[in-house]
């Protein structure tokens, strides 16, 4: 561990500049392994934004309606546009994007969990909105004071989109829960199986997570897993309740003294099969992806129309 006594001039700037919440650029100076944690998150971000574009897609021609078909596809390409954003202020540390999508395709980096669980329903394009999305908005408000200027700068625009997205899902199951009782189970069924996967999108407890404490020392993120889970449960849980829908825990209660639910344990072990690769999506969504990816005179080209 460092100490002021061993630190050089440059680190402890670097740690001063912290300090002050002031704000690092790209051509500031700072530790090898904080641009390392820098590119590790913002890359897996990207990956997710673009991945997660797959589920949805299959649902573009499916969707109910023509007004919930252009919805769909305004939102598919935000997504897109959001994996580009990413990519760009991860390129600001020295590494081009053909090089993070190698990385993705050798197995080397990963995207959230999330995205490997099949979308099998309209009703779970709403819960993917609602849910996901909502998980989404939750993590990525407060990286807009993550303290890599391109990162934070790049969330203000991505967390607008994603409020839209949310509201795009729970109006979705908000008209099933309306509906005759078929719509109904379709809406709770989508429930049960999206609830606990987007509990893990947060990443496992503080005290099992490899990068959170020191994630939180250079301000990369601002709150730990724990504490954004449960601002999750706590805004999302009266929403379900609102509509009609149960949440599929049976050891949920509500603390009168703290004011906020307490759930079940999650499944870690299941959270840990799905990121070593065997969730029920892993295979078909990177190789969807490697199909997709076309390289143009010396770099990478997402060519959406292709999903």
């Amino acid at each position: 561990m460092d100490t002021v006594e061993n630190m050089s001039p440059e680190l402890l700037a670097f740690e001063a500049r912290l300090a002050k919440d002031e704000v690092i650029e790209p051509k500031d100076w700072m530790p090898a392994d904080y641009a390392k944690t820098l590119l590790r998150q913002i890359s897996q971000h990207a990956h997710s934004e673009v991945i997660g574009m797959q589920p949805e897609g299959n649902w573009v021609l499916r969707a109910p309606t023509f007004r919930a078909k252009k919805i769909l596809l305004a939102k598919i390409q935000d997504e897109g546009g959001h994996g580009l954003y990413l990519y760009s202020a991860a390129e600001t540390l020295g590494m081009d994007r053909s090089q993070m999508i190698d990385q993705l395709h050798e197995g080397k980096a990963k995207y959230s969990s999330i995205f490997n669980y099949p979308a099998l329903n309209w009703a779970d394009i709403g819960a993917i909105g609602w849910l996901v999305d909502g998980a989404a908005i939750v993590n990525q408000v407060s990286l807009q004071r993550t303290s890599f200027g391109p990162y934070a700068r790049a969330m203000v625009r991505i967390c607008m989109e994603e409020s839209f997205h949310q509201r795009q899902g729970y109006e979705i199951m908000v008209r099933m829960m309306r509906g005759n009782e078929a719509q109904r189970q379709m809406a709770q069924d989508a429930m049960n199986r999206w609830w606990w996967p987007a509990l893990m999108m947060f990443g496992p407890h503080d005290k099992d997570s490899a990068h959170t404490q020191q994630s939180m020392k250079w301000k990369i993120k601002r709150q730990s897993n724990d504490v954004l889970r449960q601002r999750f449960v706590d805004k999302t849980i009266p929403q379900a309740h609102f509509i009609g829908l149960n949440v599929p825990d049976p050891d949920l209660k509500y603390d009168e003294e703290t004011k906020s639910y307490q759930i079940g344990e999650i499944n870690w072990d299941e959270f840990n099969q799905v990121i070593r690769g065997n969730g029920f999506c892993n295979h078909a969504r990177l190789s969807h992806h490697k199909k997709r990816i076309g390289k143009e005179s010396g770099y990478v080209r997402l060519q959406l129309h292709t999903l």
